[in-house]
């Protein structure tokens, strides 16, 4: 037996189909056995806040040790999971293909599968993973939905904390109209003579782009006009993140086929497949392909997915750019999001910044604390603002002209953070809120002059 692995991780397929997936008895099992392998380690202690409660629930047992740990005691391990993947491609030294085959955050989505096929997730939740049919439905009332979510807003959001669970407090994304795929803004004229003319890429719009934050997929567009590249945008549905988080994995199946019948025709007709978001991303490339194995348009659009600065880098190092980037009027910190990290690609959009001329570029590899709707929720907020404290202090000492992340979420969550801070934090905090640049994707269109 090996101390640790020293070969690269791999995943194995998620069989949610078979019984035993489900089975409260061989769920229990499994958790004690890894948690108690987790108890003997302990390198993720500084990661989500699942590990700190795990340990605090075996330091203060009977004996100190999982053996008097009531298994009643671990749902709140588990709910504090936020799938961000980072224990599992970072820290753990257990992993496959070490024998003892340890996979912490797909153990947390079988217990979610569990409680969510036996009825107890909330009608609230729920209903927050419906991001389509809310997107849509908001957005035709957008300026009075973003009035009503404000954080601030006395009137409303002390309702929607009561109702939907979201802490009165916590910065929710704003919404959009029209939406990105149905979006009038004018895309630049194609350059036909840049190097990488010739490039077709279909724009997976993903929900948060298309209903909350247009202005990344017409940066995307419009860097990628400029260097030759015809585009296309594609919204068949959500990838079925939302609903991967609270354990309704046949949903997640249900719109991966969907969405990789409509995107595998844009592949035979040429086109490359690019995700605006580093969770969509990771979807289309990693995890629908473990949970959907037998589909054959799955399989192919997990080949042909590239996540955005990822496809800008790869035009840079084999065409070349087209010409026309300009310096920033400031420098950038850049959040490495969790998501974009779990690709295991490498930190593409600093790759991708770093291309833009005398532009000085810092960098966060810290958790921003959000993890999807986990950290706006009322028993959550107050720890993912400690989660991402480090972010935000980091946030407050560069005085960056520029805060952006490739996941937007945790970059706003990463701001309302910074506000917290006295010397300077809430004025540097309204500064980068106030030009509504979330993603690197939007400063290489600036530098681009857009």
């Amino acid at each position: 037996m090996s101390e640790g692995s020293l070969e690269a991780p791999i995943r194995h397929q998620i069989p949610w189909r078979e019984a035993d997936f489900n089975d409260p008895d061989k769920i229990n099992a499994e958790l004690r056995r890894v948690f108690d392998i987790c108890h003997g380690c302990r390198r993720c202690f500084n990661l989500c806040d699942s590990f700190p409660k795990l340990f605090d629930l075996i330091d203060e047992s009977e004996s100190g040790e999982l053996n008097t740990v009531n298994s009643a005691g671990f749902k709140p391990v588990v709910d504090a999971c936020t799938l961000c993947d980072m224990c599992f491609m970072t820290k753990c030294p257990y992993v496959p293909p070490h024998e003892f085959d340890l996979d912490f955050p797909h153990l947390m989505l079988r217990y979610r599968k569990m409680e969510f096929d036996q009825g107890k997730v909330g009608f609230a939740h729920r209903q927050l993973t419906e991001t389509d049919r809310n997107g849509r439905l908001v957005g035709k009332a957008a300026h009075l939905a973003n009035w009503a979510s404000k954080s601030g807003n006395n009137l409303t959001r002390p309702v929607l904390e009561s109702i939907a669970g979201i802490h009165r407090d916590a910065d929710l994304p704003k919404y959009h109209a029209p939406a990105f795929e149905n979006s009038t803004a004018g895309i630049p004229d194609l350059n036909v003579n840049a190097p990488a003319h010739g490039r077709k890429a279909a724009l997976y719009a993903t929900c948060f782009v298309n209903y909350n934050s247009p202005a990344i997929g017409e940066a995307t567009r419009a860097v990628l006009a400029r260097n030759g590249v015809e585009t296309e945008v594609v919204y068949p549905s959500c990838c079925g993140m939302p609903q991967l988080e609270q354990g309704d994995i046949a949903r997640v199946v249900e719109n991966a086929k969907k969405v990789a019948a409509e995107l595998a025709g844009w592949i035979n007709r040429g086109y490359d497949i690019l995700a605006l978001t580093p969770s969509c991303a990771l979807m289309l490339k990693f995890e629908w392909p473990l949970i959907v194995s037998d589909d054959e348009n799955v399989k192919k659009i997990s080949a042909a997915t590239s996540d955005i600065a990822e496809y800008v880098v790869d035009i840079a190092k084999n065409e070349g750019l087209a010409d026309g980037l300009q310096p920033l009027d400031g420098s950038v910190l850049l959040h490495f999001a969790c998501h974009a990290r779990a690709q295991n690609m490498g930190p593409k959009a600093a790759d991708m910044l770093r291309l833009i001329p005398d532009t000085e570029i810092d960098f966060i590899e810290r958790c921003s604390g959000h993890g999807g709707s986990w950290g706006v929720m009322k028993e959550n907020f107050e720890i993912a603002l400690k989660i991402g404290r480090p972010a935000a202090r980091k946030a407050l000492e560069s005085a960056a002209g520029y805060v952006v992340s490739e996941c937007p979420l945790a970059r706003d969550h990463i701001l309302q953070g910074l506000a917290k801070f006295d010397d300077g934090g809430p004025e540097l905090a309204n500064r980068c809120s106030a030009d509504n640049i979330q993603h690197p994707i939007q400063l290489f269109a600036k530098a681009y002059g857009f």
